[in-house]
């Protein structure tokens, strides 16, 4: 494996502690826009390992409430797993109002491409683009005025405050029921 095991290095980017989650990767210097930040390393996996891998973590979750996830989607056949401490892109935290977007060139690799100009100091970020089936399980903390309370793609937002807003409506209807019950109505 050799220059695999080591770790992603970017001219642009350290890891640094984030108020988001934990740990995150900050910009060093100013970053222009349409810039290659950081490649995010891993193994290419067929579908059906990182099926089995993503199940694994899935059950993970449900024993001990935390897995993390660096599957990636390559394409219809071929998924890329990020999770080695040799991967320092995987620790760029996701948020609702990204800064940096994952690029897939012609080489089925992947780049975290800066959207817009990062100062330096600044947080690097990206929309992880999860999709709605387990929600619940994963808040956000990105802090955005975007935000949408939880990680998923911004093509699933329409729905999830649909959802958002059926939950909210059912929660006070029942308060009011039981507000109505204690003062004897």
């Amino acid at each position: 494996m050799g220059k695999k095991n080591k770790p992603a290095k970017s001219q642009w980017a350290e890891v640094r502690g984030s108020v988001v989650h934990g740990r995150g990767m900050f910009a060093v210097k100013d970053i222009p826009e349409g810039t290659e930040v950081i490649k995010y390393l891993g193994e290419r996996i067929d579908k059906d390992e990182s099926n089995r891998r993503g199940h694994v973590l899935l059950d993970e979750s449900k024993d001990t409430g935390g897995a993390q996830v660096y599957l990636f989607t390559l394409d219809d056949n071929w998924d890329l797993d990020g999770n080695f401490d040799w991967n320092t892109a995987r620790l760029v935290n996701h948020s609702c109002e990204p800064n940096c977007e994952a690029q897939i060139d012609e080489d089925l690799k992947i780049w975290l491409v800066a959207l817009r100009e990062i100062a330096g100091g600044e947080e690097l970020s990206f929309n992880y683009g999860f999709d709605l089936e387990d929600y619940r399980k994963h808040p956000c903390h990105c802090g955005s005025r975007k935000c949408v309370g939880y990680i998923a793609g911004e093509d699933y937002w329409p729905k999830l405050r649909r959802k958002l807003k059926k939950k909210k409506a059912k929660a006070e209807r029942k308060a009011a029921k039981e507000r109505a019950i204690s003062a004897g109505q």
